[in-house]
């Protein structure tokens, strides 16, 4: 078995946790280091970026939150295009969709038998349509996996004002969607506008976990303790710069890492009429990018299509404008073309700089606080760093630095400059600093509650980036 050192030097047995991370077997209690992400939350923090799509009645009456009053015969997009989301969506770099199956509104967006309100009840394709179908089947074409979001707050529907009654309708509606659009990436939900309303969280997951065991559920901490992924806690696409993966529920520990939703559009999830100022820079996009996956969390962008069924012109191109400035600054990591990669504490430190995170390296037992040092033949100019720790050993990492050699070096190691420090690195860490040229650079781990494992070390050149 396994054995990992805790903060304070003592060493337990460690577990594979079941989704999501459990209570320790055998342990009087539990500790941080030693939760660890299931198998899906793991694969579901390399996707890094997804987009959540939101579409509907409220698309066609320039509004944000709909009341539930809306006829159906206002849902009718003439040019219905889900590829052509998908194609600016794949192009942007994102690797999952969230669809919103049902808003605040209670309107549902496939033919369900629960209620009439629904697509079925609308012009579009003479009351035959599907919008959750075709946009799931527009997903997996493009090579993106594919969630759902099924508001629990309803504004049509008379039954939720019942509790029991809204629960039973809730779950019928539920399993229509995780029974017919094939396997889900993740599984969505807010509590807005359900302040006094009980819903029956436990009977939702366990209907999920009865038809789809690996999905992953994302929800606010305050108001569902046993989701797998969290809030942030904002709108803005801004995660803390020390982010733990690990967070305490009223004494229950529990792998959760962050998804940072934030739309397209300043303040607006739905598509509005004459909004092209609110449209967000490609230098604002590549804030929140560093600002979310840079600090170890997923970015979850909110799209919307238009009235007509397709995303606006200007969208579809800001979106590929991000997906090409991302592969411009982040396309030629100089990490591998480094002669020598080097440790004191062994291991194959090769590893952390190869490209290839399905790799890592991790210095030898008993080792927490290390050294790993790139060597260039040449000099190697460089403005900024990617980190990113091994996360099924769990999140390891307490405080770094990121230092290249710029000076003559002397016997107590002078000439090394600090570039960055932090304390969290977690799936990714993004460094940026001054553009910066030397043939030495090294990662100081400082501290550490166990072995770190490090999947890459990488150094990239984004002058001329937007």
């Amino acid at each position: 078995m396994t054995k990992i050192r805790g903060k304070r030097g003592r060493l337990r047995p460690a577990l594979w946790l079941a989704l999501g991370g459990a209570l320790l077997t055998g342990l009087k209690a539990q500790n941080f280091t030693q939760i660890r992400p299931s198998p899906q939350q793991a694969a579901w923090q390399d996707l890094e970026f997804g987009v959540i799509l939101h579409f509907g009645p409220n698309t066609f009456l320039n509004q944000e939150w709909g009341n539930g009053t809306a006829s159906p015969r206002v849902f009718n997009p003439r040019r219905f295009d889900p590829g052509q989301w998908m194609r600016a969506i794949r192009a942007a770099g994102a690797k999952y969709v969230i669809f919103v199956a049902k808003h605040h509104d209670g309107f549902c967006l496939w033919p369900t038998a629960q209620t009439d309100y629904s697509v079925k009840s609308s012009p579009f394709e003479h009351g035959h349509g599907d919008v959750v179908g075709a946009v799931e089947r527009a997903a997996r074409k493009y090579g993106l996996k594919f969630g759902l979001y099924l508001s629990p707050w309803d504004r049509h529907d008379p039954r939720y004002q019942n509790s029991a009654a809204y629960d039973r309708l809730y779950e019928a509606e539920m399993t229509e969607l995780i029974t017919r659009y094939g396997p889900l990436a993740e599984w969505w939900l807010d509590g807005a506008g359900s302040a006094g309303h009980v819903y029956n969280f436990p009977a939702y997951l366990h209907l999920l976990r009865e038809y789809q065991p690996n999905t992953l559920v994302f929800a606010d901490v305050n108001f569902m303790k046993w989701g797998d992924i969290r809030w942030v806690g904002n709108e803005g696409g801004i995660a803390p710069r020390d982010n733990w993966d690990v967070i305490d529920r009223t004494g229950y520990l529990r792998w959760r890492p962050a998804e940072c939703d934030t739309p397209l559009h300043r303040r607006q999830w739905f598509w509005h009429p004459h909004d092209g100022a609110t449209l967000k820079t490609l230098p604002e996009l590549l804030a929140t990018y560093e600002r979310t996956v840079g600090r170890g969390c997923q970015l979850m962008l909110g799209v919307a299509p238009d009235a007509e069924g397709r995303l606006p012109r200007r969208d579809a191109q800001r979106l590929r404008q991000f997906g090409a400035a991302l592969r411009r600054i982040y396309g030629h990591n100089l990490a591998p073309t480094a002669e020598r990669v080097i440790s004191s504490a062994g291991g194959q430190p090769r590893l952390a700089a190869d490209n290839d995170a399905a790799t890592f390296w991790m210095p030898r037992p008993g080792v927490y606080a290390v050294d790993l040092e790139l060597r260039f033949r040449r000099p190697v100019t460089f403005d900024r760093a990617v980190t990113m720790e091994w996360l099924n050993r769990g999140q390891e990492i307490e405080r770094y630095e990121i230092q290249a050699e710029a000076g003559p070096r002397s016997q107590s190691g002078g000439g090394w400059r600090t570039l960055a420090r932090g304390t969290s690195i977690g799936h990714k860490r993004i460094n940026r600093f001054a553009r910066t040229t030397a043939t030495r650079v090294r990662l100081r781990i400082q501290e550490a509650a166990g072995r770190p494992a490090i999947r890459e070390f990488q150094l990239y050149d984004g002058q001329g980036a937007p």
